[in-house]
């Protein structure tokens, strides 16, 4: 058995990223926390944490970690069945894979709508967020992923649509000529990150093929939408961010009425599942609001 008292110590240290403040959130001196996480490094035989500013996990301390989150949402939800919680009780640290463009558009309004639970957001590509399950570092995530993951309960949620937007004055330059594979290719693209496919998936819906393209990157949705704007490079954006500036003329689709619909899944671990029903009836409410079914 491991000593909680350890564990407890290792996530504090990553949750509040040095040991002084981890310190003070246990109540303990800051030489208690080091030598609890020296003890269960021993017992382990490997590190769990890497000092630094701020201190960072390890593979292994970040299953910890995830792991002490886990029995504070169990224990929480044991608490409420008991009739053993209250008002003054400490909020639940919760870990959630999402992608950017659903926390610019419709997450926040879900989060709201959670009590007794902190948020600590991981940002990754829809594509990507469900691996972050796989791995064990979240107990939940967005995710484009359709399947199961192992270990896990799965609910569609909708889709968000995606417009191919551009200045006018950029979709003059660059697609006088109009929309072709050769048009994409000179045309500068805007690109969130290495994971982002959402340009190519479209360009293979209107070409036939994605062909390459020099791109911007840009790793915010806020940012995004300003480059498309300011005539930077196009790029799909969530319609529900760029309906007013295509009502009002500041953006243009490439290629009117052709959107590009991504479906959404919520995945939560099955361990949790029971501890997160009140999470999970907000994202599906959240998302009901605001994707199309």
């Amino acid at each position: 058995m491991l000593d909680y008292a350890h564990l407890a110590a290792v996530a504090a240290v990553l949750s509040a990223g040095s040991f002084e403040r981890a310190a003070a959130a246990l109540g303990i001196t800051p030489s208690a926390v080091s030598q609890r996480v020296k003890l269960l490094e021993e017992r382990l035989g490997t590190v769990l944490i890497v000092r630094g500013v701020p201190c960072r996990a390890t593979e292994a301390g970040l299953r910890l970690a995830r792991h002490v989150e886990a029995v504070g949402l169990l224990e929480r939800d044991l608490g409420a069945d008991l009739g053993l919680s209250g008002p003054g009780d400490s909020a639940a640290m919760l870990r959630i894979a999402v992608n950017a463009d659903s926390l610019a558009t419709w997450f926040v309004d879900a989060m709201a709508r959670c009590e007794g639970f902190l948020f600590e957001l991981v940002l990754d590509d829809q594509d990507h967020s469900a691996e972050r399950l796989r791995r064990g570092e979240v107990c939940a995530a967005v995710s484009a992923l359709a399947g199961g993951v192992q270990g896990c309960s799965s609910r569609p949620l909708g889709a968000l649509r995606y417009r191919a937007t551009a200045s006018p004055a950029f979709l003059a330059r660059w697609f006088a000529d109009g929309v072709s594979a050769q048009t994409l290719g000179r045309a500068p693209s805007l690109r969130f990150d290495a994971k982002d496919e959402l340009q190519a998936r479209w360009m293979e819906t209107i070409v036939g093929a994605a062909p390459p393209v020099p791109c911007h990157r840009l790793p915010s949705s806020r940012a995004f939408l300003d480059g498309a704007r300011a005539g930077l490079g196009w790029g799909m954006n969530p319609h529900c961010l760029v309906a007013e500036d295509l009502a009002r003329g500041r953006l243009v689709e490439l290629v009117p009425g052709r959107p590009l619909d991504v479906a959404l899944h919520w995945h939560v671990s099955r361990i949790v599942e029971p501890a997160l029903r009140s999470v999970t009836a907000a994202v599906i409410a959240a998302a009901g609001r605001s994707l199309l079914r």
